[in-house]
């Protein structure tokens, strides 16, 4: 499903060139749970969004489903990112004025979708199956931070996506909620959605099926 090679990222400070991602290969089968692990500043973050289709590198080849994404267009890329790829952030990025259902139904708006059932059943399905179906009219001031990152899975996975991305998603959580979010996580791996998981947690890493570490912007160990 994935395939990189050769993916250099680099930034550009007072004229110099910040190197963060350093000739990264990588490949993700469909249905994979990946987690990626490493200390702050490893490229952790930057490996993701370029996943995401949020970024792109100054070198090297992104396949997605055979997608050259490196190469595509800012149309095309919208598109894979709307359709194909749902993502799940630390802080949760739900939108304070809009309900717990308003922000789970948000994909709608930018998605083509396949699926021919009713928006409304189809919201109402993931957030149910994430344990909210008391909340729907909740703003995110008025959930838990536990309620929230569930909202925000509920968003992620609205639409089907082939692909999972997570950002630290149980990194605001006491132990007891962010092993509730693993199991969701579990869930959606279950009906083959594959999911990539950044996390600075050993226990939380060792839920993933493979596992990489980053140290420096390259990769230097490799689990299954």
């Amino acid at each position: 499903m994935i395939k990189l090679s050769g993916i250099v990222k680099e930034y550009h400070i007072a004229g110099d060139a910040i190197p963060v991602l350093r000739g990264i290969d990588l490949s993700v089968g469909r249905g994979d749970f990946l987690s990626i692990m490493g200390p702050s500043g490893s490229g952790k973050s930057s490996l993701l969004y370029i996943l995401g289709c949020l970024d792109r590198p100054v070198r090297g080849t992104y396949l997605l489903d055979g997608v050259d994404v490196c190469h595509a267009s800012d149309e095309e890329r919208s598109r894979l990112r709307a359709n194909q790829i749902g993502f799940v952030f630390q802080t949760f990025n739900l939108i304070p004025s809009l309900s717990l259902f308003e922000n789970v139904e948000l994909p709608f708006l930018y998605a083509d979708g396949d699926d021919d059932r009713p928006v409304k059943e189809r919201v109402m399905a993931v957030i149910e199956q994430v344990g909210l179906g008391d909340r729907i009219k909740h703003r995110p001031s008025e959930l838990s931070g536990g309620e929230m990152q569930r909202t925000a899975i509920a968003r992620a996975a609205v639409m089907n996506p082939k692909l999972i991305l997570a950002d630290e998603p149980t990194g605001n959580l006491d132990s007891e909620t962010g092993r509730r979010i693993l199991e969701l996580f579990h869930e959606f791996h279950a009906k083959g959605t594959t999911i990539i998981m950044v996390t600075h947690d050993r226990a939380v890493a060792s839920h993933a099926d493979t596992r990489i570490t980053l140290k420096d912007g390259k990769i230097v160990s490799f689990s299954a």
